[in-house]
């Protein structure tokens, strides 16, 4: 073999282990790149919710045998914290900087009522953290919601619900902050009125009643039409919350209206889109069994 040949076996070889090593080289840091442990910081969580206390919990008014609407409603809150807290066991303490806080509009009359709701309100993080601290929240949620209709429904003095004004003066500044994923649960059965917020703009409306539906024709099988060309649905605001992830509980439609659970939601969807809401979710009342799950999830 002369020395031409000898020295292109050599450079071949050499060309070979280069490519072999450059190969060994990717897949090592492509494997340490996937399998360091290191990972990004889950997003910080911001709860809030917002309970309808008006005659809807009344379970004289609205009798339910198979479990009243104000236990469901505590139910749901329980669910919701148990999401809370399995996001907060998910997370390294140093991580941990996460809000629960709970709000009504307008504010109950009853001082009791706005005490119990600040035991609801929690903000966990780093500094704060401990298994006392946990216990609290625990027992707190399994707790005090309970307490809080309870309280209403003695009262026996139902206001109304005034969710649109809570939109228009309050979400921005209640709900959303920046570097948190912003998650508010509403309460409600799908029907918005209080005495001092009755605006109407032609066919736009800061409430919605069973009354209402019927008065203007949205009773029958053509409703959507008629919603479309007249223009119906709630008054729009002028609000961003693309940093904002809705969930809405409790929908209970009038039962004299084939229609009322199909209208309550184009209501609900069409607004909320409007004002560009990240996600949401509209559910019915069902049983608390039916619905951990999917709380769970949205959470």
């Amino acid at each position: 073999m002369n020395f031409k040949h000898i020295s292109l076996i050599f450079f071949l070889a050499l060309v070979a282990c280069q490519n072999e090593q450059n190969h060994n080289t990717t897949d090592i840091q492509s494997t340490v790149h996937r399998d360091s442990g290191v990972r990004q910081p889950e997003q910080n969580l911001n709860i809030s919710f917002l309970l309808d206390l008006s005659d809807r919990i009344d379970p004289n008014k609205y009798p339910n045998d198979a479990m009243a609407y104000y236990k469901r409603d505590a139910a749901y809150i329980k669910s919701v914290a148990g999401a809370f807290r399995n996001h907060l066991n998910s997370k390294k303490i140093r991580q941990i900087n996460e809000k629960i806080q709970v709000f009504f509009e307008p504010e109950p009359s009853n001082p009791e009522i706005n005490e119990i709701s600040e035991k609801l309100k929690f903000n966990f993080s780093r500094h704060n953290i401990s298994k006392d601290l946990l216990e609290t929240f625990d027992h707190n949620y399994r707790t005090y919601p309970t307490q809080i209709y309870n309280l209403a429904i003695e009262d026996n003095n139902y206001i109304g619900s005034d969710t649109w004004r809570f939109f228009k003066t309050n979400i921005q500044d209640y709900c959303v902050e920046e570097g948190y994923r912003n998650v508010l649960v509403i309460m409600t059965d799908g029907y918005i009125f209080h005495k001092d917020t009755k605006i109407k703009e032609e066919n736009r409306t800061s409430y919605l009643t069973p009354e209402y539906i019927r008065s203007v024709g949205l009773n029958s099988n053509n409703w959507i039409d008629r919603y479309k060309e007249n223009n119906f649905g709630y008054i729009n605001l002028d609000k961003d919350l693309s940093n904002l992830e809705i969930l809405v509980l409790g929908i209970n439609p009038d039962p004299k209206n084939d229609y009322e659970e199909e209208v309550i939601r184009k209501y609900w969807s069409d607004w909320l889109e409007n004002m560009n809401v990240k996600r949401f979710k509209i559910m019915n009342a069902d049983l608390p069994s039916n619905m951990e799950e999917i709380i769970k999830d949205f959470i």
